[in-house]
């Protein structure tokens, strides 16, 4: 086939010569033509060549697709394993899931897949023993189940439900109303609405919700999302009629949301810059037509949230003094932090979430070496004990108000399904609620904790999970994963796919490394803007740990990561080529230097500092995946995966990444890039989908490290 003049590999051609064991000779790969692109940055000429591959909608761009996702398609097909890892994905993918059950008036939501529906169903019940019946099935909103649920609010009263849609994996959301009783939907549509919920006033009358300018006809997916609104919208009135609250015309990059107290006397507002942790903190009084917003939190110094209230005594968590938080009491009428009382007391491990429930009991929630701590405390902050789990995993849940006895939380471990647990907050007993049937047995795997030092001898954990009686030979395929940013702990948790993987006798490995939440604002902080290379350093000496102590060896070892995580392989490929077999580079940022020109990338900063700041440039430059590529290295076998309606990191980044790779890629090892369709950045992706994309992904793997089942 020619394109552009140029020959490349049909699949049939592709497949023939790999039957034909010629799978290690070089790939030829589809042409990008390079322009003549240079940037100017603080007086460094900076070229960007596949300027051109941003536009993701050109026909030139369109033609270089379709031949990127021909050759890896043809390669992946041809991988003997793939239909028997498909297979068995779905096997174990078919068993019933539940979401954890909230009360709202006399009625329980929740939601539940069957199993490979496409996307999950919304129910509601009046008991837990009782017959749920159907509230919303996304399933039927659309032929090949792209459609998804975004974001769900019901009416104190149980009355209501507020419900956001999601197209084709986008950000961008729909908001309806439907009659809890009738499943009828009212008239009401809400657009425009990104990364926000709906809360609703005591009366049900209305929400607020947070919504950003239309952007121009075709530049949905691309457009950078600044001024954003806090509004109100009220039952039966026209989206354009709804009251704006709050926005600051003068602070384009400030994010804000709100959300009405418990006993619905209050709107609390929620103001940051960016993604950063530190955010102001307003409320306004309800019910008094015109009342002022107060500021309460003026200052961007630390991070606040609301936890609940008694009248005006506002209990906050917040990271002020204490960068593993704490909760203080602050009375409206006498709010100078003089006045302020501390309730929880910052403890050794962080503060991740607080719920306060039985009239005066805080469930709060901490890590303990990033695996969950559930304590009971009372007001005065006094212990009440801790909440019993079943073992080293992930917790979460305990939602419910203040007068609620009863709460329900989620537990998973690296080889335990989530389990739904009904815990009694005054006989201090939990019951299982709902209990997986996966087809496996979890006796036959190990999960174990190490510690490890990183290049500068900071002490990071690790999880790994592996099926029993492993040999510590060099020679056990192994994935590690990691993240590294924006407070963002990675807990160890249940996948069918990583599942698989030990099933072929993989070796799972998550590395904890700085950037994440794990202990707190200082392991964040250490790894942002001008340290962001401690978190490459530190992902890095997890690999070299797993290599000296035999789990695996370089061509046997595969690093993976998704978005942040993306930038993370992506980072470390290009730094230590030598070191992998293979890289899984999904959704990820690559480009340092224009991240912040397309949708929310602007709101990164953050965390990865601005290239308008001389020095901060200086570090993006030095370690963007992008501009790091050096012409005729070996790099490691690689796939990208990306989605060409991703509008949280845009698939120009993998495109140009893809581009450029394969331009200065002086090896055998095939580098390759699957863009998907109708999808975008995960959430929301159809069952089918997701179990593909997984079945693609360990295929790659089990070729690229010739794993042996």
């Amino acid at each position: 086939m020619i394109m552009n003049g140029v020959r490349r590999l049909s699949v049939l051609t592709l497949c023939a010569m790999m039957l034909a064991g010629c799978a290690q000779a070089p790939l030829e790969y589809p042409p990008a033509q390079k322009g003549e692109v240079v940037d100017v940055y603080h007086g460094v000429e900076v070229s960007d060549p596949y300027r051109w591959l941003e536009d993701s909608d050109a026909a030139d761009t369109r033609v270089w697709i379709d031949a990127q996702n021909e050759l890896t398609y043809g390669f992946l097909e041809s991988i003997p394993e793939r239909p028997a890892i498909i297979e068995r994905l779905t096997t174990l993918w078919n068993y019933e899931k539940y979401g954890t059950p909230k009360k709202k008036g006399d009625r329980y939501f929740f939601s539940k897949n069957d199993g490979l529906q496409s996307q999950s169903v919304l129910y509601t019940v009046d008991t837990l023993e009782g017959e749920a019946r159907v509230l919303l099935d996304p399933n039927t909103l659309s032929e090949d189940g792209t459609v998804a649920l975004a974001g769900k609010s019901v009416s104190d009263d149980g009355r209501l439900l507020a419900y956001g849609l999601s197209k084709a994996g986008s950000d961008w959301q729909e908001w309806y109303v439907r009659d809890v009783d009738t499943g009828k939907d009212l008239d009401d549509h809400i657009k425009w609405v990104k990364f926000s919920s709906a809360s609703w006033t005591a009366d049900g009358s209305g929400f607020f919700y947070t919504r950003y300018p239309a952007p121009e006809e075709g530049a949905e997916f691309q457009a950078v999302n600044r001024f954003p609104k806090l509004c109100y919208h009220r039952l039966g009135t026209p989206q354009e009629d709804d009251r704006l609250i709050y926005e600051r015309t003068d602070q384009p990059d400030w994010m804000v949301s709100g959300g009405v107290t418990d006993d619905g006397k209050y709107l609390v507002i929620y103001v940051s810059e960016a993604t950063g942790r530190n955010n102001l903190l307003f409320y306004q009084e309800l019910g008094s037509e015109g009342a002022p917003i107060v500021e309460l939190i003026g200052e961007f110094e630390a991070k606040f949230s609301l936890i609940d209230n008694d009248g005006p005594i506002f209990w906050l968590k917040t990271d002020l003094d204490a960068p593993r938080s704490r909760v203080v009491a602050v009375d409206l009428r006498q709010p100078e932090r003089a006045n302020w009382r501390e309730v929880i007391a910052q403890a050794e491990e962080p503060l991740k979430s607080v719920n306060l429930l039985n009239d005066g009991v805080f469930v709060a929630s901490y890590l303990k070496d990033a695996h969950s701590q559930v304590r009971l405390i009372d007001l005065e902050g006094k212990s009440l004990g801790e909440v019993e789990l079943p073992g080293v995993g992930s917790a979460w849940g305990f939602g419910g108000r203040r007068e609620d006895t009863e709460t329900f939380y989620m537990y998973t471990g690296l080889s335990a399904p989530a389990t739904i647990y009904r815990y009694d907050l005054v006989s201090g007993a939990s019951t299982v609620y709902r209990r997986p049937k996966v087809d496996f047995n979890p006796e036959d795997y190990v999960t174990k904790q190490v510690f490890y030092k990183s290049k500068d001898g900071t002490r990071v954990p690790m999880f790994i999970a592996h099926r029993k009686g492993l040999k510590l030979n060099g020679q056990n395929p192994t994935f590690l994963y990691g993240y590294g940013g924006f407070n963002i702990s990675m807990t160890p948790y249940f996948s069918v796919s990583n599942l698989v993987w030990m099933e072929m006798g993989g070796v799972y490995v998550i590395a904890n490394i700085r950037g994440g939440g794990e202990y707190g604002k200082e392991w964040h902080e250490a790894a942002i803007k001008l340290n962001r290379q401690k978190s490459f350093d530190d992902f890095m000496a997890a690999a070299e740990w797993l290599i000296q102590t035999k789990y695996t060896s370089p061509s046997k070892l595969a690093i993976g990561g998704g978005s942040n995580g993306g930038l993370l392989v992506a980072a470390c490929m290009t730094q230590r080529p030598e070191l992998f077999g293979a890289v899984l580079a999904m959704v990820p940022v690559t480009d340092m230097l224009r991240f912040d020109k397309f949708t929310i990338g602007w709101a990164w900063v953050s965390d990865f500092g601005s290239p308008d700041n001389p020095e901060e440039f200086a570090a993006l430059h030095a370690y963007s995946p992008l501009h790091n590529l050096k012409p005729e290295t070996a790099y490691p076998a690689t796939l990208i995966t990306t989605a060409d309606h991703d509008d949280r990191v845009v698939p120009a980044h993998s495109f140009k990444f893809a581009a450029a790779l394969q331009a200065a890629h002086g090896g055998p090892a095939p580098t390759l890039i699957r863009i998907e369709t109708k999808a975008g950045h995960g959430a929301g992706k159809p069952t089918a989908k997701r179990i593909e994309e997984r079945a693609d992904l360990w295929a790659f793997l089990v070729k690229t490290l010739k794993v042996q089942k």
